[in-house]
């Protein structure tokens, strides 16, 4: 935690110290800009293997998800729709405020892909460039399209191979680890990229490029609280007849601990604790909560559309809604896995714009400064969908105990953090109730798949029968 907070306060210093600088010495700051330069490339650099493992393991959640069937395959459908519509809402509430206009941003790092997407030729020219020459080039030759080619066929060979593809998963988790390690040493430099980007874009824009940047985290906040409060709100009592604000506040140490970590998964065993204090079956927490933490990203999907409409603008060319809807269809896949884990998300939109607008590049180390700024909405937007997730699934596959659940959610059956007594009825045995086989706090663990696998075996086979509703 100190370290973390060590962390926040540097980069509000940097922040606040590269607008001063900006301001007051506006040519000396614009020759700061190849500082910001510079740590984008280093994002960069950590493009293809994040985006690589996320979605190979995303894939491997889905095979395990999916073999819980009709839990696995409603909670699958509903992730992709929200995520979807998030996704949308960015880019309509973008496309409303128009961040970023007014900034200059002079294009630096990026124009190097732009000129090489520019002579890239046309539509057969493009197919033939998603194919790389060898399977492993993709991962060092800076292409997202073909990383993510790569990625996708990987996924689903693992997935073919069933049990016997689990070592081969286990292992890209690790390398996971390693990826996100170098990128938590890598954001470590944030403080001076945030600097040196500011400083050159205040210099060049003046005092307009701070009531620019502040427009896009207060829309960006306010966009999330409407997303959680409207959207998630209504779809949780059109289907659960429950209200989202006593969700809301049944969670709410829960939203505490995300904000000062800026990471929705450190309360994920409370999560999955609380969801089944609350009345919805353990079998079916198993799957929707684990599989929802990388497939279902609300904020992290709001911030992604948003910020890349912000740097279109910032960049002074602002996509087309052809480029937005492609965007949006790439997001869709690539921020799968994006949770989580401090910086994915920064990595998922560097590659994002990389993919369809490499001029673009050059605007990330305009967001670097704010990035962390606007975290927490990200995180607690994610969690609160993953807990309305849980309940509509839970009403869906008739795994909802309602009693329990208006119990609970009105302060009557108080949940127990001492013992994080997650099972109300523990001594009784209940018709579709299967005993947790792992602890919550396993899903943090290298292989999350294999957790799911265990559920879905446990619930197949508790009570003798071969079900696939739970």
């Amino acid at each position: 935690m100190p370290s973390r907070l060590a962390a926040y306060i540097a980069v509000i210093i940097a922040v606040l110290g590269g607008i001063a600088f900006g301001m007051l010495a506006p040519d000396a700051a614009k020759g700061w800009k190849w500082v910001g330069d510079s740590f984008v490339s280093l994002i960069k650099m950590m493009i293809s293997p994040v985006i690589f493992c996320t979605i190979v393991l995303g894939i491997g959640s889905v095979r395990a998800a999916a073999t819980v069937g009709k839990a696995g395959s409603m909670a699958l459908a509903y992730f992709l729709t929200m995520s979807t519509f998030a996704l949308a809402i960015g880019l309509v509430v973008g496309n409303l405020l128009q961040p970023g206009h007014g900034i200059k941003v002079v294009a630096g790092a990026g124009k190097k892909y732009a000129e090489q997407a520019e002579h890239g030729g046309g539509t057969v020219e493009f197919v033939q460039g998603i194919i790389p020459e060898t399977l492993f080039s993709s991962l060092i030759s800076g292409s997202v399209l073909q990383t993510l080619f790569v990625a996708l066929l990987v996924g689903f060979a693992i997935q073919k191979m069933g049990r016997a593809g689990e070592p081969a998963l286990a292992a890209v988790a690790v390398l996971q680890k390693v990826v996100f390690r170098i990128l938590t040493m890598v954001l470590w430099l944030a403080p001076i990229g945030a600097f040196g980007a500011i400083a050159a874009v205040v210099g060049t824009s003046g005092p307009k490029a701070v009531g620019e940047m502040l427009k896009l985290m207060f829309g960006f906040y306010l966009t999330c609280l409407l997303f959680v409060v409207v959207v998630l709100g209504s779809v949780l009592w059109l289907v659960a007849r429950i209200n989202i604000l006593t969700l809301l506040k049944y969670l709410g140490r829960e939203f505490l601990l995300i904000v000062a970590t800026s990471s929705s998964e450190s309360a994920l065993p409370h999560l999955m604790a609380k969801m089944t204090h609350a009345g919805v079956d353990r079998s079916t927490v198993g799957v929707v909560v684990p599989t929802g933490y990388s497939f279902n990203l609300d904020g992290t999907a709001i911030y992604l559309t948003m910020a890349s409409i912000f740097i279109a603008d910032a960049m002074g060319k602002p996509m087309s809604m052809g480029e937005q809807i492609g965007l949006l269809v790439f997001m869709i896949i690539a921020s799968k896995g994006a949770a989580g884990v401090t910086g994915a998300g920064l990595a998922t939109l560097a590659g994002g714009l990389q993919a369809h607008r490499p001029e673009l590049l050059d605007g990330v180390g305009i967001i670097v400064g704010i990035d962390r700024f606007m975290s927490e909405a990200r995180a607690v937007t994610n969690f609160a969908g993953n807990a309305v997730a849980t309940l509509v699934i839970g009403r869906w596959t008739g795994t909802l105990d309602h009693e329990q659940a208006r119990a609970v959610l009105s302060g009557d059956r108080p949940f127990d953090y001492a013992t994080l007594d997650d099972d109300p009825h523990a001594t009784e045995v209940r018709p579709g109730h299967v005993p947790s086989p792992v602890n919550p706090a396993d899903r943090l663990q290298p292989t999350p798949q294999v957790n799911l696998q265990d559920y879905a075996e446990h619930a197949r086979h508790a009570d003798g029968s071969t079900r696939t509703d739970d």
